[in-house]
Parts: structure tokens; C-alpha cells; sequence
């Protein structure tokens, strides 16, 4: 086997291997990219945003208010 013959097949093999390693950071890169998009949709789906919040929040003191109002209105009933 001459020099060049055993040189390209040294070459080939490390060029081989070489590409096999990249492959395989790739894939394993694209499986990581999956996972953290799906992380992503979870995170955002269970928790609610901060105008959600205020909004709910507001409801109910609107509504405590209005209990708050009736309650008024009883206790000046009942002082009469």
C-alpha cells in the first residue's frame, strides 16, 4: 500500500468521523430546540399575564364595592 493510498484513507476515516460528530451535535441541537419550544407553549399556557391579573383583581373589588354599598344602605335601613 503506498503513502498516498494509506495518507486518503487516514484522511477519509478523520473526515468521516469528523462529520458523524457534527451530525450528531445537530440532531441532538434540533431534539434541545424541540424540547425548550414545548417548554415554551407550557409555560405560556399555564401562567396568565399581568393584564389578566389586573383585570380579575379589578373585577372583584368592583364587586366588594358593591357589596360594601348594599351593606351601607342595610345598616341605614335598619338604623331608621
Amino acid at each position: 500500500m503506498s503513502p498516498e493510498t494509506l495518507w486518503s484513507l487516514v484522511l477519509s476515516g478523520a473526515l468521516g468521523l469528523v462529520g458523524w460528530i457534527l451530525k450528531s451535535h445537530v440532531d441532538e441541537l434540533k431534539r434541545l430546540q424541540i424540547l425548550l419550544n414545548r417548554t415554551r407553549e407550557e409555560v405560556a399556557r399555564d401562567y396568565v399575564t399581568r393584564a389578566d391579573v389586573h383585570a380579575d383583581i379589578n373585577r372583584v373589588l368592583n364587586r366588594l364595592d358593591n357589596l360594601d354599598k348594599k351593606i351601607d344602605e342595610l345598616m341605614r335601613s335598619l338604623a331608621k
